[in-house]
C-alpha cells in the first residue's frame, strides 16, 4: 500500500508557503512522495473537491499550503486505512454559518485530510455538491462590517458528509492546529496551518513531549 501527499493550490502568491510545507514534511517524514496540483488561476475553493482525482497513492494525505508538520503522521495514516477518512473538527464547528444548514450539524476543516478509496462516496458527493447546488456562502464580521464570503469548499463537504453518513475518524486539534482560534492544546502540534511562522515556543514544546512525554508540560513562556 502506498503512501503519499498531494498539494492542490492555484495562483503564486502561496508559492513561498508551498514551499515551507514541503520543507517541513521532508523534515519528518523523507520517505514521502508528495505531488503538486497547480490549478488554473481562475480556480476556486470548490475547486479542492476534486483532490482526490489528483492522487496516485493508495492513502493521501492532502495539505492546505499554508500547512507545517512539525511531527511523524503515521497514526493519521493508519487511521484513514481503518476507516477511509480521518480529519478534523473546523475550529467553527456548527455548520449553520452556511445558508444550508441548522442546528448541531458538524463542520470539518478540510485543510488537512487523510483519506483512501474507501471514503469515494463523500468526494463524489462533494463534487457534485461544489456547483453551486448547495450555499455555501458565509457571512462574518470584520469589526463592525459585515461582509460575504461568496463560496467555501466545507460548506459542500458538510453536504456530502450528512449525503453519504459516513462517520470519519476524528482526530484532536493538534492535528491541524489553527493558532488564530485554539488557544491551548496537550501532546504535540503535528500540522500547525496558518500563515504565520511557528513561533520557537511550539517547537520547544515538540522536542520536549519526544524527550518525556510523562512530565513536560507547555508553560507558553518560551520565545
Amino acid at each position: 500500500m502506498t503512501r503519499g501527499v498531494i498539494y492542490v493550490y492555484w495562483g503564486n502568491k502561496y508559492e513561498d508557503e508551498l514551499q515551507r510545507s514541503i520543507a517541513s514534511l521532508k523534515r519528518h517524514h523523507p520517505e514521502l512522495p508528495y505531488k503538486i496540483v497547480k490549478l488554473p488561476d481562475n480556480s476556486t475553493l470548490m475547486d479542492k473537491a476534486a483532490m482526490m482525482d489528483y492522487s496516485p497513492y493508495d492513502t493521501t494525505l492532502y495539505l492546505d499550503t499554508d500547512t507545517v508538520v512539525l511531527d511523524r503522521l503515521d497514526y493519521g495514516f493508519e487511521k484513514a486505512e481503518k476507516f477511509g477518512l480521518a480529519c478534523c473538527i473546523c475550529e467553527c464547528p456548527w455548520a449553520r454559518r452556511y445558508g444550508e444548514f441548522s442546528g448541531d450539524t458538524i463542520e470539518y476543516n478540510t485543510g488537512v485530510l487523510f483519506f483512501t478509496k474507501k471514503a469515494k462516496p463523500i468526494f463524489d458527493a462533494w463534487k457534485e455538491h461544489s456547483d453551486g447546488r448547495v450555499d455555501s456562502s458565509i457571512r462574518f464580521y470584520a469589526g463592525n462590517q459585515v461582509l460575504v464570503m461568496k463560496s467555501n469548499d466545507q460548506g459542500s463537504f458538510v453536504s456530502a458528509m450528512e449525503q453519504t453518513g459516513f462517520n470519519p475518524f476524528v482526530l484532536p486539534l493538534n492535528w491541524n492546529f489553527r493558532p488564530q482560534w485554539h488557544k491551548t492544546f496537550f501532546g504535540p502540534v503535528k500540522v500547525w496551518h496558518d500563515h504565520s511562522d511557528v513561533p520557537d515556543s511550539i517547537h520547544f514544546w515538540n522536542e520536549g513531549q519526544v524527550l518525556d512525554e510523562s512530565i513536560v508540560r507547555y508553560t507558553g513562556d518560551r520565545k
